[in-house]
């Protein structure tokens, strides 16, 4: 039987330690926690100066994962990423000296100022752990998860990114200003590199390896994975509106409504936790291309959740 207690207290003591450096946001440290342990990614929209790097960089520093940044400009190579093959004069043969991906938590800082070419080097590892160089395939450290960000209020030189890769993101998260009385004790607390260098590793490899693999034991009656698959249905019914989630999108939402659940106390999902995770998980997939600006995808979303029918409670 998985145990709940020990997803509680791994969550608190991580949303605690982010929470120490980053004030008010722990509500979205806890959703990069559950993408985190579903093995998924993040996009990060928001504007500039509001803690992204800061957030990432303590939250490696709390599950003790290596962490490398890389800002995205549109000169950068596919090989600045993913590392080269080169002459080792030492050993009179080629060595392979690998690039800032080769890290546990990646900030891929303003992903969309880079090329398509370089954009897409970030596919394979994405989605199946591994950089190919000279056809010989490297696997990344184990726990991965990448942040991407991308600035909403300028788009000049930049590139959107394709949907296939957006679909590859876990979830869409935004951080937000903080409200009047954080920001004063943000001003009031100190550089925020002090702050970091105090934070330590709150949860052990044992923690991270159990939390990754016995969230799959949560259970899921037929009554609510229908729901879920209601709601992605919807989504494929109007696709003049909106573009339909993809099953790695369903398998998304199953996942971290499963994680949700742990969370709340409970070994088993009821609809609300689908109903929370949802437009994380989806809003992006649905809001994809030249639509993802209107705000036309986050009311149809919205409505689609008010019209689905909820399973009764007798029955989930």
């Amino acid at each position: 039987m998985v145990d709940v207690g020990r997803y509680q207290r791994c969550r608190d003591a991580v949303v605690d330690c982010c929470s120490s450096v980053i004030l008010g946001k722990q509500e979205q440290i806890s959703l990069l926690f559950t993408c985190f342990l579903c093995g998924g990614h993040v996009l990060l929209e928001d504007t500039p100066g509001t803690g992204k790097t800061m957030l990432l960089r303590t939250f490696a520093a709390a599950t003790g994962g290596s962490f490398r940044r890389i800002q995205f400009t549109p000169d950068l190579l596919p090989s600045d990423l993913t590392g080269i093959h080169f002459f080792n004069q030492k050993t009179s043969d080629f060595s392979f000296r690998p690039g800032p991906l080769f890290a546990n938590v990646v900030l891929a800082d303003e992903l969309n100022r880079a090329t398509p070419r370089t954009q897409s080097a970030l596919l394979e590892v994405m989605e199946e752990h591994q950089i190919s160089v000279d056809g010989t395939s490297y696997p990344v450290p184990e726990p991965f998860l990448v942040m991407a960000t991308q600035n909403p209020l300028e788009s000049y030189g930049t590139f959107p990114l394709p949907d296939a890769q957006v679909d590859r993101f876990f979830m869409r998260l935004s951080l937000g200003y903080p409200t009047r009385e954080e920001e004063e004790r943000i001003l009031r607390g100190g550089p925020a590199t002090e702050l970091l260098a105090k934070v330590h590793r709150v949860i052990s490899e044992e923690d991270a390896a159990y939390l990754r693999r016995a969230y799959r034991e949560v259970r899921m009656t037929e009554e609510v994975c229908g729901y879920l698959l209601d709601i992605v249905e919807a989504t494929r019914q109007e696709q003049a509106a909106v573009t339909p989630v993809s099953v790695r999108g369903t398998r998304a939402l199953y996942a971290a409504a499963q994680v949700t659940a742990l969370f709340a106390g409970r070994d088993y999902a009821v609809p609300e936790d689908v109903k929370y995770v949802a437009p994380y998980v989806l809003l992006h997939r649905i809001a994809a291309g030249a639509d993802a600006g209107s705000g036309r995808a986050e009311k149809f979303l919205a409505d689609l959740l008010a019209g689905v029918q909820v399973p009764l409670e007798g029955k989930v």
